[in-house]
């Protein structure tokens, strides 16, 4: 069945069901003219009078009356699979399946879903932490925190939680033995610890200030990794440098195992964003993270 044909049995069945075409026009918000002529079409495509008409009354003939019996009930099947479909989308209730890099759980998120989880307590939630990029298109993942030089193309992001003072670290030992550090552009002489998003082909920059603006030096990797805990390890061992999120890295500072260098040398980060795939039609599951998140920056 063609779709305007569809729309004319729908707005026959009002008619018929109604036992008017003014009142049917008022319950479809449409004119009574409209109404009218929907009926008059779809009895000159099937070739069949459908309704008998006078001044004041209607009456169904026949075939009219067969259509509507058998018309009703698959009309009223699809008026109820569609509130139940508008019903599903308003509902703070469901599951809401995220991903994120591990780091970002103690630095923010942890926090921030547990409080949303408060907030929504229908809601189940998700987490998955790691550091492989998904595809929302096809994942089955309706949003995922990432930094924002791994935004998919072609969809939506806020940016999420609070921005990320950073700073580079290595281990008393290494600073005694290693090579001359006074400025950021020493640190290209240095072993490194560095974190990658994906591999070895894909390191986080090492981002200074500078009189023009940030600028990125890298060291020679000496251990490749993708979890920040693993970066601590290998600093205190005496690796080489660190590049590391200042708060993952208060406790080692404060016993001693790590020490500061080229402090305020490191740039500010920017906050991390959450990637989803549209604006229109969005889950309300979705909606309302979203929303929680623009409200809080932990």
């Amino acid at each position: 069945m063609k779709r305007n044909e569809l729309n004319d049995v729908s707005i026959f069945v009002a008619v018929a069901h109604e036992n008017g075409f003014r009142a049917a026009a008022d319950k479809l918000k449409l004119g009574a003219g409209s109404v009218s002529e929907a009926v008059q079409r779809f009895e000159d495509r099937l070739g069949v009078r459908l309704i008998e008409r006078s001044t004041r009354t209607i009456a169904l003939t026949q075939a009219g009356e067969l259509l509507y019996r058998r018309s009703l009930p698959a009309i009223n099947d699809l008026e109820t699979a569609l509130k139940d479909v508008h019903d599903l989308n308003e509902d703070i209730s469901g599951t809401l399946r995220l991903t994120a890099p591990t780091a970002t759980g103690q630095l923010f998120l942890d926090a921030l879903i547990t409080g949303f989880a408060k907030e929504h307590p229908a809601m189940t939630i998700e987490l998955i932490y790691d550091e492989t990029k998904v595809d929302l298109v096809t994942s089955g993942v309706d949003a995922a925190i990432r930094a924002e030089t791994l935004l998919d193309p072609d969809t939506h992001a806020i940016a999420i939680g609070p921005t990320q003072e950073m700073m580079i670290v290595a281990s008393p030992d290494y600073l005694a033995k290693g090579p001359h550090l006074e400025e950021p552009a020493d640190v290209a002489a240095h072993g490194g610890v560095c974190f990658a998003f994906t591999g070895a082909n894909n390191l986080a920059p090492w981002v200074f200030t500078g009189a023009d603006g940030p600028y990125s030096v890298m060291p020679r990797p000496k251990l490749v990794t993708n979890d920040v805990t693993s970066i601590l390890e290998g600093a205190k061992a005496g690796l080489g440098l660190a590049y590391i999120f200042a708060s993952s890295a208060e406790c080692s500072l404060e016993d001693g195992s790590l020490v500061q260098v080229l402090e305020g040398r490191a740039a500010t980060l920017p906050r991390f964003s959450l990637n989803y795939l549209s604006k229109r039609n969005m889950p309300s599951r979705v909606r309302a993270f979203v929303d929680f998140a623009k409200r809080h920056k932990l």
